[in-house]
């Protein structure tokens, strides 16, 4: 079984809501997540945020789902860390 232990994301995100509320809204998507946000750009009507969530299990579909809700879009997934954590079998 393959689990995605981290994300690192690119969004786009109007000013509203801030990113403290955003950031919430995301983790709801999974238990005992992880989520820094930066903003890397900031223009009048909105943010471009480098989004960093951490640990196990992390379900993609769930969080792209929570970051649409929140009004912003995903414009990449630029790093993934995963594990193998299938038992391996010794004769």
């Amino acid at each position: 079984m393959i689990n995605i232990r981290k994300l690192v994301l690119d969004v786009l995100k109007p000013l509203e809501p801030d990113i403290i509320d955003f950031s919430s809204a995301i983790a709801l998507a999974n238990d005992g997540i992880n989520i820094h946000v930066v903003v890397s750009e900031l223009d009048k009507n909105t943010e471009t945020l480098r989004i960093t969530i951490s640990g196990q299990g992390l379900d993609v579909n769930r969080i792209k789902c929570a970051i649409e809700e929140a009004g912003a879009s995903l414009h990449s997934i630029d790093e993934v860390e995963v594990e193998n954590v299938t038992p391996s079998i010794t004769a």
